[in-house]
């Protein structure tokens, strides 16, 4: 029976052969973005391994994080000569840059991976990325922060991705070994940290390993569903027009063994012809897959590998779901071969099918109330249940919501073509449902992520992004270790180095405050507390992002720099006056420098003067760039480069299963459509039943759909992060109308075919 299938399926007509061709394409397109989906979570995973040596000072900082990330890993040998490192950030031309300074103790110490060496005092290796703007800029907007000379250039093993902006350099150990950031290591860290924070999440270079979790499910319940269905559409699409030829095999007196053996033969070549492709398609398209950024950063062509795991995952589990899918299609066969004759109208769904959504949308309502788990884990064994349980939930319940639709429509059509159209559907609502099944997740899964994204920018963005706000240097003081701001010595040759920098407008400094007042700002639902600094009235008027004094003050009390620019730089503001004299602020501590400037030139060539700073750990960056990498912020930017790889992606591959599955329904109902058009019936009227039969499921559906993904998105917000849901911009609604009116496209250009399908041929008896 196996040589019989492949005869039948290799050696049965042109149709025969163009069926093969079609199924295998587009199975082969459904690999390609099913191992693209794989190997995109492999390289998450090898980019942020690539990270860890950055953490390697973790343990000084972040002792529980560094604790969490190390249990049940193996321990690092360590070195007999120890090695000071300190990692800090930086900030160039609107981009965030790592600088790791190492100084060896002695000639046994830690190996840094990327380099061949340890640098010596007076010696740094950059990125290439890195490496190019030291070329490109002059010397005071970037070289001058890193005395000495280059010796080498970082290599990928050290490098989370190919833009990534880093420097090592060489210290003496006498200046390292007391700067507040250093730590005294003996071995090199391989393992990434659970979480990151402040100067150890380098913006741009890495992220925590609870982002690898949160990626990985969104990962799979947002892009391999819509894919899954794909395929199993296209598999389905070669099985269900053979169906009449296995009921004559039947009756013939073929078993139904035999008959299933076949089906599964010509489905499983077909698919496996596919998997070939796709893997092909994969290998082709991987260069330009690596570019995409989907953590906020590209990959390296090489991480996006695929395991053993993997390859034998797809390459043994689609035909076999292919195979899977023939036999479900053939299930009337197999009950009798005359069923495929008759044609009995399926048992109608039952109401039962909401069940799912509803224990969806009641999971995710529990933890709404309760609030979320105190573990990623737990989180992500929380959420992504009641995520899938609303995908599962809209596919069991969309055949019975069509027939809701279909009997509606009935009831009021008032034109054949849409009382046939809704006759049809009420008599056959999953068939009618199939159809636009990928269409409708895709939809689910955009409004989830536009949704949840854009409420939470609604509460985290900053201050728009105005010319003040770029080109606003600020350094603020303030310990590594505990967070609270140490008032440093400002000598007035510094200050006369800033002031004479071309460019700068104004040198505004933040003294800390004797006189101990308070104030609080609010920033969406969260209030922050906070000690008051000084500054001087004349410093501020040339400041202007920071506000502006009462009128009559000398000396006001002004927000720490530091606390947040996100939240306390606002130019409307107006500050009280505080009672302490002028003239007695140079001898207070300062806390912050805030320089006002007149371009992104005069911006590097200020965080340069600063860098030379060390009386404090502080790294001057814009009031924008603060903001643009933010913890916060980063995080919302990587999620929304997810959120739009998934729509971009979700929505095309929906677009191909409603092809298919359009054309599959034309196949198999051009007989009775035939006899109709042998009746009398217009091929206009035929063209508006098609049209109503996709169009009826696809509103109804989708209004759902987009309901249920708000609703969830809500609910999700609401546990999470305390959050109500916001509306999102007129954007998201282009983006649905324009994947409706993509599908009515498709659904119109299958239309054609109607008429080639539907002539007196087709009509006579098998």
């Amino acid at each position: 029976m196996i040589r019989l299938g492949l005869r039948l399926a290799l050696a049965g007509g042109r149709e025969a052969v163009v069926r093969l061709v079609i199924t295998a394409a587009a199975v082969g397109l459904g690999v390609m973005l099913l191992l693209s989906a794989l190997a995109g979570i492999n390289a998450v995973n090898a980019q942020n391994q690539r990270y860890a040596w950055i953490s390697t000072s973790v343990e000084f900082v972040h002792p529980h994080a560094y604790a969490q990330a190390t249990a049940g890993k193996p321990a690092v040998a360590p070195a007999r000569d120890p090695m000071w490192f300190e990692l800090n950030t930086g900030y160039v031309a609107g981009q965030v840059y790592g600088r790791v300074d190492v100084a060896a103790t002695g000639p046994d110490g830690p190996r840094l991976p990327g380099v061949a060496r340890v640098p010596g005092p007076g010696q740094y290796y950059a990125s290439p990325a890195l490496a190019r703007l030291l070329r490109d800029l002059p010397a005071n907007q970037l070289a001058d922060r890193f005395p000495g000379q280059q010796v080498g250039t970082i290599g990928p093993a050290a490098l989370p991705a190919p833009n990534t902006l880093m420097i090592i350099v060489g210290d003496p150990v006498a200046t390292l070994a007391h700067q507040p950031g250093a730590a005294k290591v003996t071995s090199i860290e391989t393992v990434p940290p659970s979480g990151c924070n402040g100067s150890d999440c380098v913006a741009g270079v890495g992220i925590g390993s609870d982002g690898i979790d949160l990626i990985l499910s969104c990962v799979a319940a947002g892009l391999l569903f819509p894919v899954l269905i794909f395929i199993g559409t296209a598999s389905r699409l070669s099985a269900a027009r053979r169906e009449q030829r296995f009921a004559a095999m039947r009756l013939a007196g073929a078993t139904p063994r035999q008959v299933s053996v076949i089906s599964a033969v010509e489905s499983t070549l077909a698919a496996t012809g596919g998997v070939a492709g796709g893997f092909g398609l994969f290998y082709l398209v991987r260069p330009a897959i690596a570019t995409i950024p989907f953590t906020g950063a590209p990959f390296f062509t090489s991480d996006l590998s695929l395991s053993a795991a993997d390859v034998a995952a797809v390459a043994v589990g689609v035909p076999v779901a292919a195979a899977i899918a023939a036999l479900i299609a053939l299930r009337r066969v197999q009950i009798s071969p005359l069923g495929v004759t008759r044609r009995a109208t399926p048992k109608p769904p039952g109401s039962w099918r909401v069940i799912p959504l509803l224990a969806g949308m009641a999971e995710l309502a529990y933890f709404a109330v309760i609030g979320r788990p105190a573990t990623v884990s737990g989180q992500i064994q929380a959420f992504l249940p009641g995520f899938l349980l609303l995908l599962a939930g809209l596919v069991v319940a969309g055949p019975w919501l069509t027939m809701v639709g279909a009997r509606l429509l009935a009831r009021r059509a008032q034109r054949p073509a849409a009382l046939i159209a809704a006759r049809r559907l009420a008599d056959n609502p999953r068939a009618g449902f199939r159809a636009i099944s990928g269409l409708i997740v895709a939809l689910f899964v955009t409004s989830v992520a536009v949704g949840v994204i854009t409420t939470m920018a609604s509460y985290r963005t900053g201050p728009a992004a105005t010319p003040q706000v770029r080109n606003t240097v600020v350094d603020d003081f303030s310990d590594p270790v505990s967070g609270n701001f140490v008032g440093v010595a400002v000598p007035g040759e510094m200050l006369a180095r800033l002031q004479g920098v071309e460019g700068v407008q104004g040198v505004t400094l933040v003294h800390t405050n004797p006189l101990r007042t308070w104030f609080t700002v609010r920033a969406g639902v969260h209030f922050f507390t906070s000690q008051a600094g000084l500054a001087s009235c004349a410093e501020v008027a040339h400041t202007p992002v920071m506000g502006r004094c009462a009128a009559g003050a000398e000396v006001a009390s002004v927000p720490p720099a530091g606390m947040s620019p996100m939240l306390t730089h606002q130019s409307s503001s107006v500050w009280a006056a505080a009672a302490y004299p002028a003239a007695r602020l140079a001898g207070l501590p300062v806390t912050a420098i805030e320089v006002a400037t007149d371009g992104a030139a005069a911006d590097n060539r200020v965080q340069t003067v600063l860098a030379d700073f060390h009386s404090a750990d502080g790294v001057p960056t814009t009031i924008a760039e603060t903001n643009a990498y933010n913890s916060a912020n980063q995080t919302l930017a990587m999620e929304q480069q997810l959120a739009d790889v998934i729509i971009l992606t979700s929505l095309p591959i929906a677009g191909c299963a409603l092809a298919a599955s359009v054309v599959s329904g034309l196949t198999e109902r051009r007989r009775p459509f035939s006899l109709l058009r042998l009746a009398g019936t217009s091929l206009g009227v035929l063209r508006r039943v098609v049209a109503f039969e996709s169009v009826l499921p696809l509103l109804v559906v989708a209004v759902v759909s987009l309901g249920v993904g708000f609703a969830g998105a809500a609910l999700f917000l609401r546990a999470q992060l305390g959050y109500s849901l916001r509306a999102p911009g007129v954007g998201f609604y282009g983006i649905v109308a324009a994947g409706l009116v993509a599908a009515l496209a498709i659904i119109a250009a299958t239309l054609p075919v109607l008429k080639r399908v539907t002539g007196p041929e087709v009509a006579r008896n098998d």
